[in-house]
């Protein structure tokens, strides 16, 4: 725990590490890309700008998503989240988290994608992640202001997929299932929900522990 790594598995032996790494050449071992993490769980680039955003589960009660920086030193185990864990005060030269919540919230952070697919106008260009405790899924525009709204219901969500067109997929662990967020407004009528698999068969309507909805104010104006 703690630390991103960066290596080459293409060259040397076993690997080579990258010249552009942040300690490549000194000040620390040149696998390192950044560090002051706890638990990162999910991370995933920005298909669009290629920034790296990451998720790191907290320790007693702050959650919170990173967008990292080469060399970067997010704080552990002097801060979580932006306060201050087990020492006071904790100043230093940390990146704060973009987003953090606490754990009446939910209890372990899920890290997701930006959603750069076509079937739900309303999240384009939004990070989406979700909380494998309290089920939550939220979604914050990649390009600030950093400000999250709750976009969704589930339940353990254990992972976050991204298919080749960009769209995205929920696992829920408990439930062994897998969902795919589809669009408000699409033929037929109805709220928007991710469209349930189970064991390689589809199931429509999903059952209704699998059912999501998207809060109508995601919608902007101009969009159904």
């Amino acid at each position: 725990l703690g630390k991103l790594l960066r290596i080459d598995v293409d060259s040397g032996s076993p690997y080579a590490i990258p010249p552009s790494n942040p300690f490549a050449a000194s000040g620390g071992l040149g696998e390192i890309y950044a560090y002051g993490l706890r638990n990162p769980w999910r991370f995933s680039f920005d298909r669009a700008t290629g920034a790296l955003w990451l998720a790191d589960v907290g320790q007693d009660a702050w959650e919170e998503v990173d967008i990292i920086q080469a060399g970067g030193n997010y704080g552990w185990n002097r801060k979580e989240g932006t306060h201050c864990f087990n020492i006071s005060p904790c100043a230093g030269s940390y990146i704060d988290p973009v987003v953090e919540y606490s754990h009446a919230e939910g209890i372990s952070i899920t890290g997701g994608y930006v959603y750069r697919g076509s079937a739900v106008p309303q999240l384009a260009g939004q990070y989406v992640y979700g909380d494998f405790g309290s089920g939550r899924i939220w979604a914050v525009p990649a390009q600030g202001p950093y400000s999250p709204v709750q976009i969704a219901q589930g339940a353990n969500i254990s992972s976050f997929g991204e298919d080749s067109a960009g769209e995205l997929y929920v696992a829920d662990l408990a439930g062994g299932q897998i969902s795919k967020l589809v669009a408000a407004g699409r033929p037929g009528g109805g709220p928007a929900r991710l469209l349930s698999t189970k064991n390689g068969s589809v199931a429509w309507p999903p059952a209704p522990e699998a059912t999501f909805y998207l809060r109508g104010d995601m919608c902007r104006p101009g969009c159904d």
